[in-house]
């Protein structure tokens, strides 16, 4: 059990205590730490508070955080849409509404599950026992390529790729509004909505470096088809920068409106093309993932 204390300062004042914790172990997501308070984890000055505390000035905050407890993950025949695989990597076209590993509430049907028994459990462990072979992810409704390693060697060479944007990474999208510009890009730091942690957001002041270009493919009466491509990878980074400029992603109820003419199971977003250096023997590889049928339907009807 590993235990974090510290005091607090005077900028820090007057804040809520589980708001405070969660800037303050970043980790951590907020329903925990609440869990964690209530349950008597957390001290202030020696003694239990609630969520809602009001930190002053010289408090002194103790929290024994819980060793994680990790369930083991079984391999399930779930058939999987293989766009290339080696002895060393894979490459799976995902479909909406897979969650790519084990998490609350999701300890089944994943595609860690699926890859499992797809590689009779030869998948690289850098990532523990609920992410086996992930060295990326994709949202639960976003569909397209996604990269499955099968032994630490891969998975630290894809990796070191993603770390030095060097991977080509390219998406397909249908955005509501018609850009008029051609093509163009988003340079603007995401981080935590302050406001929601639940979500993202353009933060300048918190926010990581994201890079995000973007083309048009087709244009439309009221929606634009697009292809985006990506410098950095952060957490929802198309669907906030797209937000951002005024053009959300058709069916994002997250960033963007819930009221569409369409019965849509999130996102209208898909990974389209994913290249990258063999971590092993060094050459180019590239896959694309064809659009789903739904995503062919609606350039069909728009």
């Amino acid at each position: 059990m590993d235990r974090f204390s510290c005091q607090i300062g005077v900028g820090e004042d007057g804040e809520r205590l589980d708001k405070w914790l969660c800037d303050a172990v970043p980790n951590l997501s907020r329903s925990y730490i609440q869990k964690c308070i209530k349950e008597g984890q957390v001290m202030v000055g020696g003694l239990p508070c609630k969520a809602n505390y009001r930190l002053r000035v010289d408090d002194e905050v103790c929290f024994q955080i819980p060793e994680a407890v990790e369930p083991s993950v079984k391999a399930e025949n779930i058939p999987l849409s293989v766009l290339y695989e080696d002895a060393d990597v894979l490459v799976i076209d995902k479909p909406k509404g897979m969650v790519v590993h084990p998490a609350p509430g999701h300890y089944s049907g994943t595609l860690v599950n699926a890859a499992l028994y797809h590689c009779k459990g030869q998948l690289s462990g850098i990532n523990g026992v609920l992410r086996p072979g992930i060295v990326h992810r994709i949202d639960r409704d976003t569909t397209g390529s996604l990269i499955v390693c099968k032994n630490d060697a891969a998975h630290r060479g894809i990796a070191e790729q993603l770390k030095a944007h060097s991977l080509n990474r390219s998406y397909r999208a249908i955005v509501h509004g018609v850009i008029e510009e051609n093509e163009g890009t988003v340079r603007a730091p995401i981080g935590r909505d302050e406001k929601d942690r639940k979500r993202m957001a353009v933060n300048e002041k918190n926010g990581k470096e994201a890079v995000t270009h973007y083309k048009v493919l087709e244009r439309f009466q009221d929606y634009t088809y697009i292809e985006c491509r990506l410098e950095t990878g952060r957490t929802h980074q198309i669907r906030v920068h797209m937000t951002s400029i005024g053009h959300p992603l058709l069916g994002d109820a997250v960033y963007g409106t819930r009221k569409t003419a369409f019965q849509l199971d999130g996102q209208t977003l898909h990974a389209y093309c994913l290249g990258f250096m063999h971590p092993v023997n060094g050459g180019y590889i590239e896959v694309k993932a064809p659009l789903p049928a739904y995503f062919m339907h609606l350039l069909k009807v728009l």
